[in-house]
């Protein structure tokens, strides 16, 4: 029987009823839909109360279909030839309303000299002050066939495409089509929840949950499917993830670290710039617990701009050190892989650590000489970009990987760092960007999570302004005032050149505009960009380093990688053109010395509304979460940090932030079903174990890489 129901929801689209090759192309091309099961997880994007008669004294807004029961009063013929229209004047003894139809009236006429009682359906618009309705649809009320009509239930209403529309595949038809899929697949749908779940939590059976989320029989039964199917989402995600932690745990074994050495204790004596916080220390008890375990670490750890989690790094690769291991530390772009490498080196000092660099522009006779010293174990700690990850970069003993701003490398490339070593190095991620809750529940929900919430010592808020175009003196007194104190500025922009179809200043508009307000020799500006050469990058970016310069024009290629402690102003134009994570990033660039920093956030005068939220969030606080937060709710999941391109967030009803309180509860609902049975052997978890199969086969093992 199981074979039979799992070979009828696989069967290819064009053996439906109704659909054929052709249709079953389109349903590929258009819809990327290719089973039997694939259309059936096509759910409509909302449905039609066709069991309610509206009035047409009701009428106030445009855009929603309504449904009318009365008397076409009369008829005429205006225009002609190509623009000939058939006119017909309703009545619901309410109000009146005109019904249009375009070419092609014969049928309508006919209808209308036989039968002038309706119901009709349709989307009013308001024209020339008067309700009109255009191709409504005719029901006969008093004839039977309205049940099969529709007439007393929630039509679905599906998203389609021009193509598939001309081809005659629109809404309609799909609900049609669709109709039929789930008269020839009912008790052909396996369960996939135990029963003692669907008991405990008043659950749907699956497959009536599918016929309700198509064809409700009303609004209380389609939000009982609803909940089922954010459930289903829900709770198999959250098993998957931790199925995989528990493979993790139990099958890899790592490095075991259990020496904390004269290494690791002669920079904390020694070498150590300030006084860890007490989130730092810790985040660092938690991972030694990880590294003398026996089993590989895969760690997040989460910390906001500037809190030390670099330095925490270092202290966990002198732990790898200090038990005979070698670590590397990678990171996204040239830029921060170098300033890793420059302020790992600093602390060190002259302690008896070597450290290396790697990047795509290191020359050959170099790399031959990295390759030997890696592989003879003289180099310690290397620090580079992504050309760490190429086969012929190999180590005598690596015990510890870190990638930091982990989301910038794709899941294939951090699956390469698991074969530079017999036993699976100990991996560490780290980001910068607070992800909230839910959201590192459901996207790193098989990693362990370590967060340090906690700035160092000393460090001042940054102060975050909004002022518009019309302020922009007050902002060029800001930038003087602060330059004659010594101190330097970031000036960010959205885009290099002026482009026909976005009204914004520029980077190269600016240059001009700024050349003019802060001219030589009084002033110094230094301008990066992404199309510029890493050579010439790294020139401007070292000559506003070292203070050369008073002001750094730059595009988003600083949102990570440039340390300028002496920097206390950060502009961004145009600000309402970036994310509010990307903003709290680029904040992040300034307040890192002692003294008071600002983030002034420049736009236009004319601001959305999610504009303007963005920018109040950015006011109201530099909590990171508490951005993220914000962030997650403007624009959703699958917008932030590439995590639509991890195929994990692709649900179909589920809402992160909607349903927060059911992602927290089916994940407290899948640990203790693993608890009570670790390998889903019970008798009552068999469906559970056979659903977790086919994801696990489907999503492959992804989330076992860091």
């Amino acid at each position: 029987m199981t074979n039979r129901m799992h070979c009828l929801l696989d069967t290819s689209l064009e053996f439906l009823k109704g659909v054929g090759t052709k249709r079953a192309e389109l349903f590929k091309r258009e819809f990327n839909l290719f089973t039997y099961r694939d259309l059936l997880y096509y759910f409509p994007y909302r449905h039609i109360d066709r069991s309610r008669i509206n009035r047409v004294s009701e009428l106030e807004t445009e855009g929603a279909f309504m449904q009318f029961k009365g008397k076409v009063i009369d008829y005429t013929n205006a225009g002609h030839a190509r623009t000939k229209r058939l006119v017909a004047r309703f009545s619901d003894g309410t109000g009146t309303i005109d019904l249009v139809w375009f070419n092609s009236t014969r049928w309508v006429e006919d209808l209308l000299s036989r039968q002038r009682e309706f119901i009709i359906f349709g989307k009013p618009t308001l024209f020339n002050g008067h309700w009109n309705m255009s191709h409504p649809e005719m029901l006969d009320p008093k004839s039977q066939q309205n049940e099969n009509q529709g007439l007393n239930h929630f039509q679905p209403l599906y998203n389609t495409s021009d193509r598939a529309k001309k081809s005659g595949l629109d809404s309609k038809a799909v609900s049609k089509i669709m109709a039929e899929l789930l008269t020839q697949v009912k008790g052909h749908i396996e369960e996939t929840l135990s029963a003692d779940i669907l008991q405990q939590h008043h659950l749907l059976s699956l497959g009536d949950a599918l016929a309700q989320m198509h064809y409700p029989v009303s609004l209380a039964s389609l939000q009982q499917a609803t909940n089922r199917m954010k459930f289903e989402e829900l709770f198999f995600t959250q098993l998957k993830l931790l199925k995989l932690k528990l493979l993790n745990t139990k099958k890899i074994k790592g490095h075991r670290f259990v020496v904390v050495g004269d290494y690791f204790h002669a920079f904390y004596r020694d070498h150590l710039p300030f006084e860890l916080t007490g989130a730092q220390k810790r985040v660092i008890k938690e991972i030694r617990a990880d590294l003398g375990s026996g089993h590989q670490m895969n760690r997040l750890l989460q910390g906001d701009v500037g809190s030390g989690k670099t330095i925490t790094a270092l202290l966990v690769m002198l732990i790898a050190k200090d038990n005979g291991c070698q670590s590397c530390l990678m990171a996204p772009t040239e830029i921060l892989a170098n300033q890793h490498f420059d302020s790992i080196s600093k602390q060190l000092g002259d302690m008896d650590v070597k450290v290396a660099f790697l990047s795509g522009s290191t020359k050959i006779a170099l790399r031959r000489e990295l390759q030997e010293q890696l592989l003879s174990g003289e180099i310690d700690i290397l620090v580079g970009t992504h050309a760490i990850i190429e086969d012929k970069v190999t180590f005598k003993n690596l015990g510890l990987v870190v990638i930091d701003e982990q989301h910038r490398f794709g899941v294939e490339q951090r699956a390469k760092m698991w074969k530079k070593n017999t036993i699976p190095p100990h991996v560490l991620v780290m980001t910068a960007t607070p992800i909230p809750r839910t959201l590192a529940m459901t996207l790193y929900g098989d990693l362990d999570l370590s967060v340090i919430n906690e700035l160092p010592k000393g460090r001042k808020p940054v102060q975050t302004v909004h002022w518009f175009e019309s302020q922009r003196l007050r902002l060029f007194g800001v930038m003087k005032r602060e330059i004659e104190l010594g101190r330097q500025i970031f000036v960010v922009y959205p885009l290099i050149e002026e482009s026909e179809n976005v009204d914004m200043l520029a980077l190269m508009a600016g240059y001009d505009n700024m050349s003019n307000e802060f001219p030589l020799p009084r002033y110094a500006i230094s301008m990066v960009h992404g199309k510029m050469k890493s050579e010439d990058k790294e020139f401007e970016m070292q000559r506003f380093v070292k203070g050369e310069t008073n002001i750094l024009l730059s595009t988003t290629v600083i949102e990570v990688g440039i340390d300028v402690p002496n920097a206390t102003v950060m502009v961004i134009e145009n600000a309402e053109r970036f994310g509010l994570s990307q903003l709290h990033q680029l904040r992040g660039r300034v307040g890192r010395g002692g003294e008071q920093s600002y983030c002034i956030l420049m736009t236009g005068n004319k601001l959305s509304q999610e504009g303007r939220a963005r920018m109040n969030a950015m006011v109201g606080t530099n909590d990171g979460f508490e951005i993220a937060n914000v962030d997650l709710k403007l624009r959703g999941p699958g917008d932030i940090q590439g995590t639509r391109q991890s195929g994990m967030l692709d649900f179909k009803v589920a809402d992160l932030v909607k349903d927060e309180a059911l992602v927290v509860y089916t994940r407290t609902l899948a640990q203790k079903v693993l608890e009570e049975d670790p390998d889903l052997q019970m008798e009552k978890n068999r469906c559970l174990a056979m659903q977790l199969q086919k994801l696990m086969s489907k999503g492959g093992f992804w989330s076992m890489i860091s």
